[in-house]
């Protein structure tokens, strides 16, 4: 076999990875933006049916770019945000072990759409020390396989990378469970040894903008809120 020269291989590269690559991100976009349009409608429909239930309860979608955009659902924020760059799995991640990826490799290269929870009042009064969770994480391929890794449903309903394809279905349950885990993953009380005690400067913040950390699992591991449904 003749051996390629540096340059026939970098335009092989570029051929097959590269243009590979595009074709995952416009994937993945795709995905995205119909993602925000399910979430649009789902909240319309949400808030409608809420309003008759009580009308303190608020349901509503931010828009906040290109590749970002929010859920505020009561009490708490789902923040999705798109990543722009393309990822492969570490060898060691247990999608290698499908012969759906061992048939070809490079359908481990997948753009990633994160799902984050926050408290709502974190960003409404500026607690900037507040914690917030990556909830879960969709990766889309070059064939539109897609799987979710994330905490307790949207953890093993979503994992079957080799039969999954997005569409518009699959887009509205995942929407649907996050949402779900969302308001089943409640606010502790922080023990009482994490906040015993306080600096000046933080009580003083407290009038300002309440800086007191608070997270739904202040004090706790997040890892300790396990992956099976209560």
């Amino acid at each position: 076999m003749e051996k390629k020269t540096p340059r026939e291989l970098i335009l092989k590269t570029l051929k097959e990875k590269s243009c590979m690559k595009q074709d995952v991100y416009a994937n993945t976009l795709s995905a995205f933006t119909l993602l925000k349009n399910t979430a649009k409608e789902l909240t319309q429909e949400l808030s409608k049916e809420t309003k008759a239930i009580d009308k303190r309860v608020v349901i509503e979608y931010r828009e906040k770019g290109e590749f970002e955009f929010e859920l505020r659902v009561a009490g708490d924020l789902l923040i999705f945000a798109m990543h722009t760059n393309i990822f492969e799995f570490d060898k060691s991640h247990q999608v290698w072990k499908s012969s759906y990826i061992k048939e070809d490799n490079f359908r481990t290269f997948c753009g990633m759409i994160n799902i984050y929870n926050f408290l709502n009042d974190s960003f409404k009064y500026n607690r900037i020390n507040d914690l917030g969770y990556v909830i879960g994480r969709v990766f889309v391929n070059k064939e539109n396989h897609y799987f979710l890794e994330g905490k307790r449903q949207l953890g093993f309903l979503y994992n079957d990378f080799v039969h999954s394809v997005i569409d518009e279905n699959a887009i509205k349950a995942v929407l649907e469970s996050a949402i779900l885990y969302c308001l089943s993953f409640d606010l502790f009380t922080p023990p009482f040894d994490a906040i015993k005690e306080i600096s000046v400067l933080d009580m003083q913040s407290v009038s300002e903008s309440m800086q007191i950390k608070t997270g739904k699992r202040l004090g706790f591991r997040f890892q300790a809120d396990n992956d099976s449904i209560d």
